[in-house]
């Protein structure tokens, strides 16, 4: 049976294919860096022919920093699809959290008072 769409109005909590695009871009630069590091790291500590010994640094290096910078990426894009829900809920929130005139509009704090 084909997919209907949804009737119900509720955006979808996907984040935007360019967001997506940018986060595995930015996993695999972060993978191919890490790699890079530990071949590196692993070659200056040894000497002679250390090519497993290379390959198996570079592989942990790739992994670690690969799914470090996955976690990260996760998160934000968790953090802008929560954001972007809560302007959708409510588009008035922030300005009545930040006014934007008065004395202290969020921007600026007063002076504090000192006996």
């Amino acid at each position: 049976m084909p997919s209907t769409p949804s009737t119900s109005g509720t955006e979808s909590a996907l984040p935007s294919v360019g967001a997506r695009v940018i986060a595995f871009a930015s996993i695999v630069i972060a993978g191919i860096a890490g790699g890079v590091i530990g071949y590196s790291f692993v070659d200056l500590q040894t000497t002679g022919d250390a090519s497993l010994a290379g390959g198996i640094g570079a592989l942990i290096g790739a992994t670690l920093t690969a799914g470090g910078t996955a976690v990260v990426v996760v998160l934000t894009l968790r953090a802008m699809g929560e954001w972007r829900s809560i302007k959708q809920q409510d588009p008035d929130a922030e300005d009545r959290r930040f006014p934007r005139g008065g004395t202290n509009n969020g921007a600026r704090r007063s002076n504090p008072r000192v006996r």
